[in-house]
């Protein structure tokens, strides 16, 4: 403020002396007043200046310059900067939070006082099928229709998730089951809410899986338990003689010795998921895993039928493989065992392993038997799953062997393959990777 009295007055006396000198001292008093309205009108002028260019954003202000303006328009200057700077840092932040919601797995969906989509992440789109753009502003409650979730939204009891079935585009068709979601709402920021979603599919699938796991398992040993509480009432209850005692009781050898089998292999696949996978510094010859397959496998074909079956074991190159020894038995002798379990009398069962060109290994079991339509193959390695349960039952299988193959397959990154004819028989082949096989004469000494 001194400064602007001091430039007035010093406008006024240099216009007043001006005056005086040229036309006398008489007008001196006019020049002082002319001197003064110009700087007032200089003045007006540079406020006048100022306000248009903030009128117009600030983009266009002066430099630094005298007077009270110029420090005015520096300051504001100054300020503006400071201002787009925090403005541009408020908007990174905003931006990287935003695009950590978008890689979120979850949907997240902001609703204003309306019910309105004021915005969604791409999870939340796909998963309701709406468009994260189009549909801005859009009443969420005409977008998702499924009467559960529009009760639950428009109840205002959030204290509990509502489940309802997706509608995302594809999601259900490219899946066997159709796509469950969790939705969960929360209010914020007065009558304002949020939607977070969850896929829940998988936890439900694995939940029907436990309870279909859990039915099959009583199923298995109830059947077997019912058999033998019936025999051994029938012994406590009726007189018999030596040789109906002798026959009731190798049915109940047979039953135990059914439960017994159940329940190892059930303990071998729990051990199979929960241990952790074989290294792969242990080797064993391949001669030896096949020598102990071929006697299980003509103990079990003589036990079978009489005229037992016609089994050949073929060796096409001396090989090690490295891994556990016994999952490896494990998983041939299934192979070998469910092949002459299907195999009528007096078929040809056939073991070979080879070296491929490209150095896996493959160990293959063919047999003659039956054959299995191509419907089923899928769903072979599936706990519990029979083509034939009587038959199964009838020559003492659990319908968990192929499940035990695939589990011990995959933890030593081999390849299960079947191929299967209908009338024809069967092909069953472990395909192991090359650097779990090795030539056996890298080891002899």
């Amino acid at each position: 403020m001194p400064f602007r009295i001091a430039t007035f007055l010093i406008a006024s006396i240099v216009f007043g002396l001006g005056a005086a000198g040229i036309f006398g001292w008489k007008f001196g008093w006019l020049g002082a007043w002319l001197g003064a309205v110009l700087w007032l009108a200089l003045d007006a002028w540079r406020a006048e200046r100022l306000l248009r260019v903030l009128r117009n954003n600030a983009s266009g202000l002066p430099t630094r310059g005298a007077g009270v303006w110029g420090e005015l328009a520096e300051r504001i200057r100054k300020l503006l900067r400071e201002r787009e700077q925090q403005t541009r840092q408020a908007e990174e932040r905003l931006q990287e939070f935003l695009a950590a919601i978008q890689a979120s797995p979850n949907g997240v969906i902001l609703l204003d006082e309306q019910g309105r989509i004021e915005w969604c992440n791409q999870t939340a789109a796909a998963q309701f099928g709406i468009n994260a753009e189009r549909d801005l502003l859009q009443h969420l409650a005409n977008l998702v229709r499924d009467p559960a979730f529009v009760a639950y939204l428009a109840s205002w009891n959030y204290s509990r998730d509502v489940v309802i079935d997706a509608s995302g585009h594809g999601q259900a068709q490219q899946r066997s089951h159709p796509v469950r979601l969790s939705v969960q709402v929360h209010p914020y920021a007065g009558n304002r809410r949020m939607l977070l979603t969850r896929d829940i599919t998988a936890v439900e699938q694995a939940e029907a899986m436990r309870r279909d796991f859990v039915a099959n398992v009583s199923h298995e040993i109830r059947t077997p338990l019912t058999v033998l509480a019936g025999f051994v009432e029938t012994l406590q209850n009726l007189p018999l003689d030596a040789e109906e005692r002798t026959r009731y009781l190798s049915l109940m050898s047979q039953q135990s010795h059914r439960m017994e089998t159940l329940v190892n292999d059930l303990l071998t696949l729990s051990r199979l998921e929960g241990s952790a996978p074989p290294s792969g510094n242990q080797w064993i010859r391949i001669r030896a895993l096949l020598a102990q397959c071929e006697d299980e496998g003509r103990g079990l074909s003589g036990r079978l039928v009489p005229q037992g079956h016609r089994l050949s074991f073929t060796i096409e190159a001396e090989s090690e493989i490295s891994g556990a020894p016994t999952e490896l038995q494990s998983a041939m002798s299934n192979l070998l065992t469910n092949a002459i379990r299907y195999t009528p009398g007096g078929g040809e069962v056939a073991v070979t392993w080879r070296r491929l060109p490209d150095g896996r290994g493959e160990y293959a079991v063919r047999d003659t038997g039956p054959g299995i339509a191509a419907e089923h193959i899928p769903r072979l390695t599936e706990r519990f799953y029979r083509i034939d349960r009587s038959r199964s039952r009838e020559t003492g299988g659990t319908g968990l062997g192929l499940a035990i193959v695939k589990h011990i397959a995959q933890r030593h990154g081999a390849e299960l393959r079947i191929e299967s004819t209908v009338g024809k028989g069967s092909r069953f082949a472990l395909v192991f990777p090359a650097n779990r096989v090795r030539e056996a004469r890298l080891l002899a000494k």
